[in-house]
């Protein structure tokens, strides 16, 4: 969580991007619209672009960034969309994931590349998305419904979420659908020939990702809370693209390049799980040792910490707890009455909360129970905030809300070693040793060698070979 003051994702305008869901696709036979379609296409992508990146941090890695871009881009010159400008990007961000918009601009999660081993893997990965860009999926999607979610109780006008955030959920939640998803596979598997690319790469991405989020769903149902996966991890790979692509072979005939030691080397150093700069999630728990603060989320809650703030829903979603970073300023309880709309009969109050100076409201925003903090550490202000849908959510969640906004407090030095980040090295595997004997030595705990496992492509029963180049989190 970069916490920015009271910024919140501003609304985009969704017609920009669905205006043109029913233009042709220039992958199609009418491909002579190409150019045309790229001009349609750039400006709402360009503005989306914005969006998404308020809500998603660019990884500050400049090599890795360009290693990505590098392979992007040679992988582009063989989609046939000359008229885009392709963009590749990789966003701070744990989750385990991979999308794009429209214009050419494509993303991976840095927590998606712990899972891939190698460079084709990572082709594979954005030749599918590449696949969505040029079929101009994106842009045949009707527009989401209204958000039926909660929001946001600190801005209740912009809803939480953008709506080219919440058009993302949608696509990344159930993909494209079967038809698109196919022609994104059977594109993809002809830009990975093309640019010297086994084509069985989208089938071993595939593989490496479904593990990775069967692992995590398995674990959610140990008490682990809801997972996220990437949209495509559980579609079968149209193998008759893949087929068709392998026979094709390479153009010139010289075997397809897999890169895998050029893909570990350059991921070497890549925070596994969260980012010290957003704050990292222990236990449910927010450690931000850069802001100094410290603050318990209910156990159970799916935890989510977007650059611009944390929030934590219930497992029956009519609940939520939200912190932000408020103005500099030693008021607030000006903060508190100006900044946080409630309807007429709020009850306020004034005390402290964790050491330090608080204001403290109750009641209800457009009919929902609102309960609500502003405390100030060290001249700057935070806001937190809980609320319910209805007051039957609130009776059950009242407990859990008040014990959320009371923990916040001063990171602790405990705390502050228990933030610290997970990081990807390499070891070369030595002879007689199992994937057991690693994670006994890991930080990762119980999942250490589910983890291992997972993020060497020996999940789940697999044991390295002697001088095997192995990942391993320190």
């Amino acid at each position: 969580m970069n916490f920015r003051a009271f910024r919140r994702i501003a609304v985009i305008v969704l017609g920009a991007l669905a205006l043109t869901h029913c233009a042709r696709n220039p992958v199609g036979p009418d491909g002579g619209a190409a150019q045309k379609a790229g001009r349609q296409e750039g400006g709402p992508g360009a503005q989306a672009n914005r969006e998404l990146l308020k809500a998603y941090a660019v990884l500050d890695a400049p090599v890795l960034q360009g290693y990505v871009n590098e392979v992007g881009q040679r992988l582009a010159q063989q989609t046939g969309r000359g008229d885009l400008t392709w963009r590749f990007t990789v966003v701070d961000s744990p989750e385990v994931d991979a999308f794009s918009l429209p214009g050419g601009y494509v993303y991976v999660t840095r927590g998606l590349l712990a899972y891939l081993n190698t460079e084709a893997e990572l082709a594979s990965v954005l030749c599918h998305e590449m696949g969505h860009v040029a079929a101009r999926h994106g842009l045949r999607q009707p527009a989401p419904p209204a958000a039926a979610a909660l929001g946001s109780v600190l801005s209740p006008d912009g809803g939480g979420e953008s709506d080219v955030l919440r058009m993302l959920a949608q696509a990344r939640a159930g993909g494209y659908g079967g038809d698109a998803e196919r022609e994104a596979d059977r594109l993809g598997a002809g830009y990975l020939v093309r640019a010297h690319y086994a084509p069985r790469a989208l089938a071993d991405a595939r593989a490496a990702l479904r593990n990775q989020a069967l692992a995590a769903a398995a674990q959610a149902q140990g008490g682990g809370g809801p997972v996220q996966a990437y949209h495509a991890a559980f579609l079968p790979v149209a193998g008759e693209a893949v087929a068709a692509a392998e026979r094709a072979g390479t153009p010139d005939g010289t075997p397809p390049r897999s890169g895998r030691d050029d893909y570990l080397h350059k991921t070497e150093g890549l925070v596994f799980g969260d980012s010290p700069a957003q704050g990292v999630i222990r236990n449910n728990a927010l450690l931000h040792d850069k802001l100094g603060l410290a603050m318990q989320f209910p156990p159970g809650w799916q935890v989510k910490n977007w650059p611009e703030r944390a929030f934590a829903l219930s497992p029956q979603g009519d609940a939520v707890v939200e912190l932000e970073q408020g103005p500099q300023s030693d008021d607030p309880m000006a903060t508190l009455r100006q900044g946080v709309r409630l309807d007429a009969g709020a009850r306020y109050d004034s005390g402290r909360l964790g050491g330090y100076a608080a204001a403290f409201a109750a009641g209800h925003q457009q009919g929902r129970p609102v309960v609500v903090a502003v405390v100030v550490m060290g001249r700057v202000q935070y806001l937190i905030a809980g609320m319910t849908r209805d007051a039957d959510a609130y009776e059950r969640e009242r407990s859990a809300l008040r014990a959320a906004i009371n923990s916040f407090h001063a990171i602790t030095p405990a705390e502050r070693l228990a933030a610290r980040p997970h990081i990807l090295r390499l070891v070369a595997a030595r002879p007689g040793v199992t994937m057991t004997a690693m994670a006994q030595q890991s930080p990762l705990g119980a999942d250490a060698e589910t983890q291992l496992r997972l993020i060497n492509a020996l999940y789940p029963a697999g044991e390295p070979v002697p001088g095997q180049l192995l990942k391993i989190v320190e």
